[in-house]
């Protein structure tokens, strides 16, 4: 099956009721907002559409919304947003596990805030989360493989803050918490992922589109996702019986993109295998 590849979104997303969108790269690229996808997302929005933002990013979603802001990215383009904090803290709770040993930016620690919780050391710890590695600018996923391998062994219950493995800073590309629950699971750990592409995320996306919608039942043919990340938004959609549109120009770029346009052959490469295949593929949402 050859994926349709479209330069505008227009006339593909009047086809839905409810937009669920990926945040970095699909409306900022990590430093500065899409304008073009801002856009579309507004004129989704202005013809009466809902657009929920459902985003790995491990902070909750007051804080992701002022980073969003930050970033110029307009409230017009969105109605409610969802992130992987949101889900985590609903997992910590759940838990019922009272000390924490946290992996992840100092900023990442209100995802606690307002839980009935202990930030410990590692000895102490009966709960590990991960939001980030504490610095995801100068260190790699395997330099915390001895310190997850005593936890392992140990057998503590491990909450996956941002299941995403990567993430394009810019022109960088940098590991992601996800990239740190890989290797727990491999050592025989129990994770907990808190968003994409896992149901919770989904459920609260769905719970989040429907009271925008005024209490509006929300019907699944009548949903699209809009994601650049196969092993996650690509997934989720396929998990939750949505249709999704890929942005190849994302996390996806150096296999995908050739001269700034979508590399047919990569394309195929990429999205070679799925069990169901996006409706449409573009470089970036416009």
């Amino acid at each position: 099956m050859t994926v349709p590849v479209l330069k505008q979104a227009g006339a593909l997303l009047a086809r839905y009721d409810v937009l669920i969108s990926d945040v970095w790269g699909v409306v900022h690229d990590g430093l500065w907002a899409l304008e073009p996808a801002c856009t579309a997302l507004t004129a989704f929005r202005e013809r009466g559409g809902a657009v929920v933002l459902l985003s790995n990013a491990p902070g909750p979603s007051q804080q992701v919304a002022k980073l969003l802001d930050a970033k110029r990215v307009p409230r017009t383009a969105w109605d409610r947003l969802v992130t992987s904090g949101d889900v985590t803290r609903a997992l910590i709770a759940e838990s019922h596990h009272k000390r924490v040993y946290h992996i992840g930016w100092q900023s990442d620690r209100a995802v606690f805030e307002g839980l009935d919780v202990e930030l410990v050391d590692e000895e102490q710890a009966d709960i590990v989360v991960a939001t980030e590695l504490n610095d995801y600018r100068i260190e790699t996923p395997e330099q915390y493989r001895p310190l997850l391998s005593r936890f392992a062994a140990r057998g503590l219950p491990f909450v996956c803050g941002n299941p995403d493995l990567v993430v394009h800073v810019g022109e960088d590309l940098l590991p992601c918490a996800g990239s740190l629950a890989t290797i727990y699971e491999e050592l025989g750990g129990s994770v907990a992922w808190a968003g994409k592409p896992y149901r919770p995320a989904y459920d609260l996306a769905l719970a989040a589109a429907a009271e925008a919608r005024g209490g509006r039942p929300v019907e699944a043919s009548k949903v699209l996702v809009i994601g650049d990340a196969v092993r996650t938004d690509l997934a989720g959609a396929r998990l939750m019986g949505f249709d999704s549109l890929f942005i190849a120009g994302g996390i996806h770029r150096d296999e995908t993109m050739r001269g700034g346009e979508i590399d047919p052959a990569g394309l195929a490469k990429v999205l070679d295998g799925l069990p169901v295949q996006p409706v449409a593929a573009m470089a970036a949402l416009a």
